[in-house]
């Protein structure tokens, strides 16, 4: 059984829930999510259903139950905050454009990193157009997708780090090095029931994508912001891959996510903007 990694950083009255990728860890979204706590929003990054722990444990898991880890983290977070955003990264967006879809009126806003619509990036291999077929097939138990170079990630130091540490078996800080074929099944299954509700919801949304994305192209983003049905604030990265939250651009992405949030109305407390720090780290 894994542990739990989710995080909780206490900041002010508008709250952001952050959502990890399939195979991933809260890991991925930590530094963004601390980055926008310092701005004074309180911030919690959930740990999936299944994630974090040995292959069997994901296994153990599907699409519903990764959804029902982020309803239940949101309807907590609801009970505290009045207003709460709602953002992922890759299949982390893809659960929080579902939980928005369920819950129309609740959700202040979607911060969509790296969406996972179309496994169509560069570094993508021909043979992988196989997989969705062979999936069809009923050959998921003999079916796995092994993560390679880049690995998602462009700074060279940062992905040698992260690649050691995956390649390790710690799948707390870095997520598993594979995908088994189940668990693909279950995106796909979940990228189906995401794509019909597109032009139902009508949260407002900021979608953020690398042009040189190596896992899931630029028309991701072009996917969503055509079909969703609310209004769309793009943003292009040119220095990353598909892991913005952990490359070169990250900066980018946080100013471009906090900006977000206060237009759409929620403030950070006055104390934070006169720079009084606010962040206080609760271990889970």
């Amino acid at each position: 059984m894994a542990n739990d990694n989710s995080f909780t950083f206490e900041g002010g009255p508008v709250a952001v829930l952050l959502v990890h990728g399939l195979t991933g860890t809260p890991s991925e979204v930590k530094a963004v999510g601390k980055a926008i706590a310092r701005r004074g929003y309180t911030v919690h990054g959930v740990q999936l259903a299944g994630h974090c722990g040995d292959e069997a444990d994901l296994l153990a898991t599907g699409w519903r139950d990764w959804q029902r880890s982020v309803e239940d983290a949101f309807d907590a977070l609801k009970r505290r905050h009045r207003t709460v955003f709602v953002g992922g990264l890759s299949m982390g967006a893809l659960l929080s454009l579902k939980l928005a879809a369920d819950r129309p009126g609740d959700v202040a806003g979607l911060l969509l990193y790296s969406t996972t619509l179309f496994y169509d990036g560069w570094a993508i291999p021909w043979t992988r157009v196989l997989v969705k077929p062979a999936l069809a097939l009923g050959f998921a138990r003999w079916v796995r997708f092994v993560e390679a170079p880049p690995y998602g990630i462009k700074d060279d130091r940062l992905r040698a780090r992260i690649v050691k540490s995956m390649l390790s078996g710690d799948s707390a800080g870095a997520g598993n090095a594979a995908t088994p074929g189940r668990s693909l099944q279950e995106l796909h299954r979940l990228i189906a029931v995401v794509n019909k509700t597109l032009p139902t919801i009508r949260t407002p949304a900021l979608v953020v994508h690398a042009r040189d994305d190596d896992m899931t192209s630029l028309r991701n983003a072009g996917h969503l912001a055509a079909r969703l049905g609310g209004d769309v604030e793009k943003v292009v990265l040119d220095d990353s891959y598909h892991m913005v939250t952990l490359d070169k651009d990250r900066d980018r992405l946080i100013e471009a996510s906090v900006a977000f949030i206060g237009r759409r109305g929620a403030q950070p407390t006055a104390e934070a903007a006169r720079g009084v720090p606010l962040l206080k780290v609760r271990a889970r």
